[in-house]
């Protein structure tokens, strides 16, 4: 199958095109620069253009079995007017063009669209258990994530079977969350947000990339909650981080320092979500790291 894939030379991408080009797909990444080609796995070809804006690479995507897309700008950060504007175009702009591309495919055979969203769908819901079938929330985030899911499920009147993949928050070596949280763990002065009582819904790199395989290729459609099935929460993640490094995790992060540090992005990260699989569950998927203590050992030796 031919695969194209946006946000391809990131933790996440960079393994999922490995792992297609070894199970003997054609892979190709959009990326915006020649340089973004030179990270890329051996055996994946680069295709140039910016997903941001219409251009000579919906051609190229138009004639893809399937379309990956994990493009989006980083939430972890300070999120000013203009951040949060580039966190909402580089998603929504991106699958509005994927899917203009998918418009224009020739051929019987429809195409799929895996597309990243975010459990940050269901905004901050306390201890309540959340599953595909729940409603969205109502912050900045949710509603990117509304518009972002939208925009994808586009894609199904031109008769694409399209996969709405809500990313928990991914653990992996190399980058992401943990590579953030890390420096201060090994220096042992991590500790829990605020009153530590947030659920944190995670997933491991290998299951996150798991799962969109089995998306790609199994008959799911809709949303799917690509985390693991033990969600655990802020205070307990921490114990487990530092006990997994032999280090203490016992200086909490006061609620009102995580609000002056971060800003608006403070509060989703003080709240956060208690998510479930159920779509990848029901639909026979397995993880392999199911369990967070195992998950840190893998990735943490």
């Amino acid at each position: 199958m031919k695969v194209l894939v946006t946000g391809g030379s990131g933790f996440v991408g960079t393994t999922l095109c490995a792992r297609l080009t070894d199970q003997g797909h054609a892979v190709t990444v959009l990326t915006r620069s020649a340089k973004g080609a030179e990270r890329l796995p051996a055996g994946v070809e680069a295709c140039v253009g910016d997903p941001t804006a219409p251009g000579p690479w919906q051609e190229v995507a138009a004639q893809c079995d399937a379309l990956v897309n994990l493009a989006g700008a980083s939430i972890f950060s300070r999120w000013s007017d203009e951040h949060k504007a580039l966190i909402r175009a580089s998603r929504i702009d991106t699958t509005r063009n994927l899917v203009e591309a998918i418009s224009r495919r020739q051929g019987d055979d429809p195409p799929v669209l895996v597309s990243a969203s975010a459990v940050g769908y269901y905004g901050p819901r306390g201890d309540e258990e959340l599953s595909e079938q729940s409603s969205p929330g109502t912050d900045f985030l949710a509603g990117v994530c509304r518009e972002w899911e939208a925009e994808a499920q586009a894609a199904t009147q031109y008769g694409a079977r399209v996969v709405c993949a809500r990313f928990g928050i991914v653990l992996g070596s190399g980058g992401g969350a943990l590579g953030q949280m890390l420096p201060l763990f090994k220096l042992g002065l991590g500790g829990p947000l605020g009153s530590g009582r947030q659920w944190f819904s995670w997933v491991h790199q290998a299951d996150l990339v798991q799962a969109l395989l089995f998306c790609l290729t199994q008959n799911l459609s809709g949303a799917a909650n690509c985390c693991a099935p033990a969600p655990v929460r802020n205070r307990e993640f921490t114990r487990t981080l530092g006990r997994v490094l032999g280090r203490p995790a016992i200086l909490p992060a006061p609620s009102f320092a995580v609000r002056l540090a971060l800003g608006e992005m403070g509060s989703v990260v003080l709240t956060g979500q208690r998510v479930i699989p159920q779509a990848l569950t029901r639909a026979g998927f397995s993880f392999q790291f199911p369990e967070l203590e195992g998950a840190l050992r893998d990735l943490l030796g």
